[in-house]
């Protein structure tokens, strides 16, 4: 029997966006949404490129 998509899989990228902004938007309402700066973004950015060049030890 073949699987079909259901729900949220079967939406269209409209109704994904939908929903996440939804979901930002009661995030910040509540208060528990993260803000970002400047300084923060900058932070995240090294260390991301950090991990993504990083060598893993031969041996």
């Amino acid at each position: 029997m073949p699987t079909q998509e259901r729900g949220f899989a079967s939406m269209d990228a409209k109704d994904h966006r939908e929903i996440a902004s939804k979901g930002g938007k009661a995030a910040h309402a509540k208060g528990a949404a993260h803000e970002w700066t400047q300084e923060d973004a900058g932070e995240a950015g090294r260390e991301g490129g950090m991990l993504s060049h990083r060598r893993e030890p031969s041996g």
